[in-house]
């Protein structure tokens, strides 16, 4: 959840102080790549009213993007990070959260090559979300035991993360453009240390989806989940065994044929998804007959418009632009602070990966490794805190690094 605070306190001496290396390679001062070790520093700039002095103990994650090499370490009493790394381009993010609090930063795609650097990375400080989303399945499966692959079964789960009631009605999903994490990202611009600069909105691309309701029709319960079906509210199991069932009472469907009329991917819903659960197009921006969903990389948000609604903001002639470079596609503007919850998903290890999401959103990524394998992408659970409360807690840092993993099966399958 994007949302800037003004006030956090950090008590230093709970966190360690020292800086800590580990490589996947398991280097010291030696490595396969390269005959010469740089020094990368890395320091944090944090927002206005964090604290005052250096904070140690902030966890960084290096990552090198052409060979997928993973450095990690902390900061130390001088409140910098320092790594010794070979020459590369790198991937750089920082989290850390304290008392419901959360900071976050990245850097993308920075050189470090023949030379030693020093590196600052502003820092977003923001709150867990109220719903997050659970489970992203959008890479298909194999039609096993026919030949070939399947893709019109992709769905994403919402979770109430609260000990509070919380209501879908009018929440929002969207993904961001690129459609795809190695597209072409014409919103991404450089600072002068090469870091990325991301812009003040969301471009959401193709479509906004709203579920219905008049404020208090859909309640989630604490630990409830929610199942969205972006396409084929059917039993797909009944012709591909790996696929899921999303004929179920009381999951939602993305339909509309009027915007959508490909069948393929947007067939009628079954005989249990009731009508009230149709989510509702906003506004279409796109061209395609069936709804645009990365198989490899979507970047999701889900949202609720603040102070007007979505309908009145969308028709205001200020949020949907022209795409640059592009005379057919358009976008919405979708303001940061709106945005209750966003997952990146970046394709495997691909160095040609640049995030889509400010940090503010989604500080990290989670990659996605095996698409028309089941395979689907999974938050974690924070088992602490779920025992502490007696319901399902996820976990929730805004980084999804930390919070998601690839499993091998949909949780949906049966």
């Amino acid at each position: 959840m994007y949302v800037k605070l003004t006030h956090m306190i950090v008590s230093a001496a709970a966190i360690a102080a020292a800086a800590v290396l580990q490589g996947c390679t398991g280097m010291e001062n030696e490595n396969p790549y390269s005959d010469t070790l740089n020094t990368l520093i890395i320091s944090p700039v944090y927002p206005e009213g964090f604290g005052e002095g250096p904070q140690s103990g902030i966890p960084v994650s290096i990552t090198e993007t052409g060979k997928g090499t993973d450095y990690t370490a902390v900061t130390g009493s001088d409140g910098k990070a320092s790594v010794k790394i070979p020459d590369g381009i790198y991937r750089i993010t920082l989290s850390y959260s304290t008392d419901g609090r959360i900071l976050n930063g990245s850097a993308d795609r920075v050189r470090v090559i023949g030379a030693d650097r020093e590196l600052t990375v502003p820092m977003d400080m923001t709150e867990p979300g109220e719903i997050v989303i659970k489970e992203i399945y959008c890479g298909g499966c194999l039609c096993y035991p026919l030949e070939g692959t399947y893709m019109s079964d992709s769905y994403i789960i919402l979770h109430n993360n609260t000990d509070r009631i919380q209501y879908l009605d009018s929440l929002c999903i969207g993904v961001a453009d690129p459609y795809n994490a190695t597209g072409t990202n014409v919103w991404i611009s450089r600072d002068g240390n090469g870091s990325s600069v991301f812009p003040d909105f969301v471009p959401v691309v193709q479509a906004i989806w709203k579920i219905k309701g008049d404020g208090e029709t859909h309640p989630l319960l604490p630990g409830e989940d929610a199942v969205i079906c972006i396409f084929g509210a059917i039993d797909h199991t009944r012709l591909y065994p790996q696929s899921v069932n999303l004929n179920r009472p009381g999951y939602f469907v993305c339909y509309n044929i009027e915007y959508f009329p490909n069948t393929r991917y947007h067939p009628a819903p079954g005989d249990n998804i009731t009508a009230d659960h149709y989510l509702d197009v906003v506004v279409k921006t796109g061209q395609a007959n069936a709804y645009t969903f990365s198989v490899h990389s979507p970047a999701v948000v889900i949202f609720k418009a603040k102070g007007t609604t979505i309908e009145d903001f969308v028709g205001s002639g200020n949020a949907i632009i022209q795409k640059p470079g592009s005379s057919s596609d358009r976008i919405v503007k979708l303001p940061l602070q709106w945005v209750m919850d966003g997952v990146e998903v970046f394709t495997g290890n691909s160095a040609g990966n640049i995030k889509r999401l400010n940090p503010g959103i989604d500080a990290g990524y989670v990659n996605f490794s095996a698409p028309f394998m089941g395979h689907t992408l999974f938050r974690k659970t924070d088992e602490k805190a779920s025992a502490e409360k007696g319901f399902e807690v996820l976990a929730d840092t805004n980084n999804s690094l930390n919070d998601f993993y690839e499993r091998n099966e949909q949780s949906l399958h049966e």
